[in-house]
């Protein structure tokens, strides 16, 4: 059912041509690992989030996805990262992406094993920068820049 609606959310975006918003999370564990879950349309890594969903605000999809996609629970929102906008950084529609920092704790486990085949922590400097989906490189590489982007 929810592939069914992320599928409908893409072809309304389509047809009416209107970009769809989605959302990143970085999320912190207390000993300052970065979450990253690979991805089962691609196999790679990259950091979780998703669509936001209509009657939803950020801060309730980002509690959500990553949930969802790690097991994880949000103790703080830090900062906001980033909104990635250009058309050509999601191959499958155009998308609106907010970035966003968090605290996170919790026991790593998907509850969404369709989108997430694994959920690993890696140390910031262990992270596979370059390989990553989507454009989450250049997101990861802002946020260790400590930049706050508009692109």
């Amino acid at each position: 059912m929810r592939r069914l609606w992320h599928f409908a959310q893409g072809v309304l975006g389509i047809l009416f041509r209107h970009p769809v918003t989605g959302t990143s999370v970085i999320p912190i564990l207390p000993d300052g690992r970065i979450v990253l879950i690979r991805r089962s349309d691609n196999g790679k890594w990259a950091l979780p989030g998703g669509m936001v969903n209509w009657g939803e605000d950020i801060e309730t999809t980002i509690r959500r996805e990553l949930r969802e996609e790690t097991g994880l629970d949000i103790t703080k929102v830090r900062r906001l990262v980033g909104v990635y906008s250009a058309p050509e950084r999601d191959g499958r529609v155009h998308s609106i992406c907010v970035v966003v920092e968090v605290d996170a704790d919790g026991h790593l486990q998907a509850e969404d094993t369709i989108e997430v085949l694994d959920v690993k922590a890696f140390e910031p400097s262990a992270i596979p920068i370059g390989t990553l989906s989507y454009d989450h490189d250049r997101q990861l590489q802002d946020y260790f820049d400590g930049q706050t982007t508009l692109a």
